[in-house]
């Protein structure tokens, strides 16, 4: 009766109280889970307001909107229920909620996934609150704002990715999908949720651990003061507990851990933890996992791992930004290993903290990477669109131990013959890094660097013969050569990869006029598998390379040089790639 009653109640936290048949009903916070939460996907009142105008029209005043769309995904998507892929400058959501007097007798926090790009909140037409950024998690408290009974939650959107103040990662800037920019993203495309939580709660917590001495130290944040608890456990298996008082909403504490199990490339070895505070209840896991570069090489808990990473972008037929179901994330990581990767750089995105939750237990390695592109380097005020939200991520995903560096920009070309900021880089690689001392930074993927912890390049020679020779004299000792040697210059001693090449074209239905890829896709299967041979043997083989990161796990829209399809069905023999993937594999790891 017990175990049942336990199943239950994880049950309740896994998947909250919400709508039948709602989409996406898993809790979209792994690490920061109550069981008094509300899943509010489903179905919410939606508008188009393509003249930015339903502030002054009032539309927070209004009762219902002219359409209906299913929350999480965007109004471009077909999951949507809409499905209109035009620009949409502006928008509006609206849902009504029931609350109890027990609901809210505490705290009553609104919690957003994500929102692409500006939003304001109103609660029973009053203002609660704005968030601008397009990809990281945000929250309002509502309490004040909120009675028993119905109460009416309504939302604009503004999204206008033109005018180099925006980040926008791979959404086309025209009206067409063309090249490697694709279908939009527009308004709420995660989870929204409520939370009901006491007048002293856990705003934050941080986790930071020492396999040195077996101990987990946990930084907390809180609303109020008391006694601050947690108790580590590992299989069910209690291996440590500490408790402390907090005064000034600040507390540390420390656990010595009984039993030490190591989170590694493949074997994402959890311990899960339970925090209390007051009558705050948080349950969350934490990874011990540490990084450090020695070197040209980066070591994982002191020991050198050959990095076989992948590009992931976080595309969905149906979905677009948004992952159809929980599944969906994690069939993309066992899609990636079974194909040889232990890895991936999570590019032009910052994905949702669900999929870094499976990447945990994976053992599964990530980069984490904001959506650069879109924002105008050059520009005086470029700083300010681009580090308040890096900041955000930074902060939201720093307990997760399978992200194992940062990379805030990614080729980071002049902006329409003006020249990039250098300022602007240097200042978010030291933020970056002053934020958070315990992963590696590289300042922009490919071009142009400026300061960085690792020096990256891109190189899409498909030639493997040319690829190979471009590589040979720095594979002998000699100085690293940059194809961009007029913008930067290679950085001595410290650890190299390419961390974008391949992109080998490879139409397998070939029914797309518009299909792209990188150079000439090709004749045969046997010429494919020889040329992905040639470009991945040529770095596994230099003792100067820490690890590379091959265009693309799976094609998007009209780009197809993944090794699965969009729908994700494998192009060729997985087994195949994994073979070359992983024959230095053995020898490292």
């Amino acid at each position: 009766m017990r175990k049942k009653l336990f199943m239950k109640a994880e049950k309740i936290r896994e998947e909250g109280h919400s709508e039948e048949n709602a989409p996406r009903q898993e809790h979209p916070k792994p690490q920061m889970r109550r069981q008094n939460w509300q899943n509010l996907n489903g179905e919410w009142d939606f508008a188009f307001d393509f003249g930015c105008s339903g502030v002054e029209r009032k539309f927070y005043e209004r009762d219902g909107l002219d359409r209906k769309i299913r929350v999480p995904f965007c109004p471009e998507s077909e999951l949507s229920g809409i499905g209109y892929k035009d620009f949409i400058p502006a928008a509006w959501y609206q849902r009504k909620v029931e609350l109890t007097a027990a609901q809210r007798k505490g705290r009553v926090r609104l919690h957003f996934g994500a929102v692409d790009y500006g939003c304001r909140l109103w609660v029973n037409g009053r203002e609660a609150g704005h968030h601008t950024g397009g990809y990281v998690s945000f929250c309002f408290d509502i309490t004040d704002y909120v009675k028993d009974g119905e109460n009416v939650l309504t939302l604009s959107v503004r999204d206008d990715l033109r005018d180099g103040r925006q980040c926008r990662g791979k959404q086309s800037g025209v009206f067409y999908s063309v090249g490697c920019d694709y279908t939009r993203t527009t308004g709420i495309w995660q989870t929204v949720w409520l939370e009901f939580v006491p007048e002293a709660y856990m705003k934050k917590v941080y986790y930071y651990p020492n396999i040195g001495e077996g101990t987990i130290t946990i930084r907390a944040l809180t609303e109020g003061e008391g006694v601050l608890t947690a108790e580590a456990f590992y299989e069910g298996v209690s291996c440590g507990r500490a408790e402390t008082k907090v005064c000034a909403g600040n507390g540390i504490l420390t656990i010595a851990l009984s039993r030490l199990h190591l989170w590694e490339p493949g074997q994402g070895r959890l311990y899960d933890l339970k925090l209390s505070f007051g009558e705050d209840r948080v349950d969350s896991y934490f990874g011990m996992r540490e990084i450090r570069i020695q070197g040209e090489k980066v070591l994982i808990n002191g020991r050198s791992v050959f990095q076989r990473l992948v590009l992931d972008q976080g595309f969905y037929p149906d979905g677009i930004y948004t992952a159809p179901s929980d599944e969906a994330l994690q069939r993309d990581i066992r899609l990636s290993m079974a194909a040889g990767f232990n890895g991936a750089r999570l590019h032009q995105k910052i994905f949702e903290e669900r999929f870094l939750y499976h990447c945990d237990r994976a053992g599964y390695l990530v980069w984490g990477e904001q959506g650069n592109w879109g924002l105008d380097y050059s520009r005086p005020d470029g700083l300010k669109c681009f580090l308040p939200e890096w900041m955000e991520a930074l902060d939201r995903d720093f307990n997760h131990p399978a992200i194992v560096g940062w990379c805030p920009f990614n080729e980071t070309w002049d902006y329409q013959g003006r020249r990039q900021d250098n300022d602007l880089l240097a200042i978010v690689y030291r933020m970056t890094k002053l934020f958070d001392t315990t992963r590696p930074c590289i300042d922009t993927s490919g071009n142009y660097h400026v300061v960085t912890d690792i020096y990256d390049m891109h190189d899409y020679e498909q030639d493997p013969k040319v690829f190979a020779a471009s590589y040979r004299e720095f594979a002998e000792g000699a100085p690293l050569k940059d194809r961009y040697e007029d913008r930067q210059v290679p950085v001595p001693g410290i650890p190299v990869f390419i961390s974008e090449y391949g992109g080998i074209k490879w139409d397998v239905e070939g029914c797309l006029a518009d299909s792209w890829g990188y150079g000439e896709g090709p004749k045969t299967e046997e010429e494919y598998i020889e040329r992905y041979r040639g470009l991945t043997d040529a770095l596994l083989d230099n003792p100067h390379m820490f690890g590379f990161c091959y265009t693309q796990l799976y094609d998007v829209e009209q780009e197809v040089n993944g090794l699965y399809t969009y729908d994700r069905k494998p192009k060729m023999d997985m087994e195949i790639f994994r073979k070359i993937n992983t024959r230095k594999a053995a020898i490292e790891e």
